[in-house]
């Protein structure tokens, strides 16, 4: 649970700490918004991915076809920095009698991004939570992102993309799911 109490002090300190006055009219409701912000930003610690996964329906029909949702947009946060990295997460599976409601993977990506959190990390939880509610043949999850610790300071490479992939099941073992998922991710 997000103290926003503490926030607030700390984010005053921070600011009398860059030199900045937190009783300037621009600073003096910045420590509340910061606050009201990390509670937003932070409401996925604590919480099952899995668990955002509640809507399954058995479909046999799908069985050894797969599933494929590309583009969902993401906002998650570094935990090194604490500063923001966003792009895109591309999901696929191939089900085993199982599908989801393509709302709930979206919701489960949202529960693993709102936490500090890393992108390797975060791409491996949400394969594991799509594999462990659906137990689909196979998993394979892509997210492209683009950290601002890496456009803003330090090297200062804007619109560089990091690329993370987690695969299970046959995309782990079978070259040709993963070629096929390739193919859809970059058809137009």
């Amino acid at each position: 649970m997000v103290e926003e109490q503490r926030i607030q002090m700390a984010v005053a300190e921070i600011i009398e700490a860059i030199g900045e006055d937190a009783s300037r009219e621009g600073l003096t409701d910045t420590p509340q918004r910061v606050a009201r912000l990390y509670t937003e930003l932070f409401a996925g610690i604590g919480v099952d991915p899995r668990s955002a996964i509640n809507t399954v329906f058995d479909e046999e029909v799908l069985q050894e076809e797969m599933v494929f949702m590309r583009n969902v947009p993401f906002f998650s946060v570094c935990e090194h920095h604490l500063l923001p990295f966003f792009g895109h997460a591309h999901m696929g599976y191939i089900p085993d009698g199982k599908v989801a409601g393509a709302s709930k993977l979206v919701r489960a990506l949202e529960v693993v991004s709102k936490r500090p959190q890393l992108q390797e990390r975060l791409t491996n939880q949400l394969a594991d939570a799509i594999q462990d509610v659906l137990q689909p043949d196979g998993v394979v999850v892509m997210v492209e992102a683009e950290h601002l610790c890496m456009a803003m300071r330090g090297v200062k490479k804007t619109g560089s993309t990091i690329v993370t992939s987690a695969s299970r099941g046959r995309f782990e073992k079978c070259g040709i799911s993963r070629t096929e998922f390739l193919n859809l991710l970059h058809r137009g």
